[in-house]
């Protein structure tokens, strides 16, 4: 039997919870064996937690979008941020990072808040998981810089910059997650993904957004990660249940409290 992950999907959406039902039969039915439903803001977090609680196939992961970081994000909340990353089920500590995409953002704001939270998983032996747009050179200053505090890994989510970029981040310890994106015509994401150590690599939906080909342009959900593996698994001339275990290795490598659960 092969069994699909989704490393990074947003059950909470309300795109995702008005048909909650449907989704999670359909992802089930085509054999997606874990989910990981991806915390934007503290409340957001909350609601993955309690996901996870319900669905045992539901892990989750407590975060705050950079977003968050421009102006909503108050630091009283932190106890409670960390209190919720301590429950079993929550495999690390994203998403986080930085995106400058919009004029509105607050670079200030987001650079300190990735700082404190890339503290706070070091502190809870948790991987983080980083959110990074069009803003490459400030995320990979900020990891290299603190390199001692990523000891338990990190993945980067939806990854889009260039191979080079990639060199730099494996020494860090960095595992890289590909979403419906791979799978549009022109994307030269599939190039990347070639040249990456294979123990590295990871899939997600990224779900509402991103669906993959051919549902490009509605609403992507879980189910729709196994798109994902057979684009890759045509790309590496590799069978699919190879494929399905290699990155359930690598996932269970990477988000450690998950073999604790298994």
């Amino acid at each position: 039997m092969l069994n699909f992950i989704d490393v990074h999907t947003h059950l909470c959406d309300p795109k995702i919870i008005e048909q909650f039902d449907g989704v999670r039969e359909r992802y089930l039915n085509a054999g997606v064996a874990s989910v990981v439903d991806s915390g934007c803001g503290v409340e957001t977090s909350f609601s993955c937690m309690k996901n996870a609680e319900k669905y045992s196939e539901v892990y989750f992961t407590a975060g705050v979008h950079p977003d968050e970081a421009n102006a909503r994000f108050n630091y009283s909340d932190m106890p409670r941020f960390i209190e919720l990353a301590k429950h079993k089920k929550c495999i690390a500590v994203g998403e986080i990072g930085l995106d400058y995409y919009y004029e509105r953002y607050n670079k200030e704001n987001q650079i300190k808040l990735f700082k404190e939270l890339i503290l706070v998983a070091n502190d809870l032996d948790l991987p983080i998981v980083v959110h990074s747009r069009s803003a490459c050179k400030d995320t990979v200053d900020i990891l290299k810089g603190n390199k001692s505090l990523l000891k338990n890994g990190f993945l980067m989510h939806c990854y889009s910059e260039s191979y080079e970029t990639a060199k730099e981040l494996i020494k860090l310890g960095a595992y890289f997650s590909f979403g419906g994106a791979l799978t549009f015509k022109n994307s030269r994401r599939g190039e990347i993904l070639a040249k990456l150590p294979k123990d590295r690599i990871l899939f997600e939906t990224d779900a509402p957004f991103m669906a993959p080909t051919p549902f490009r342009g509605q609403v992507n959900e879980s189910s729709y990660v196994t798109y994902v593996y057979k684009y890759v698994s045509d790309l590496f001339d590799m069978p699919l249940e190879d494929l399905t275990n290699l990155v359930e290795t690598n996932f269970k490598t990477l988000f450690k409290k998950v073999c604790s659960q298994t």
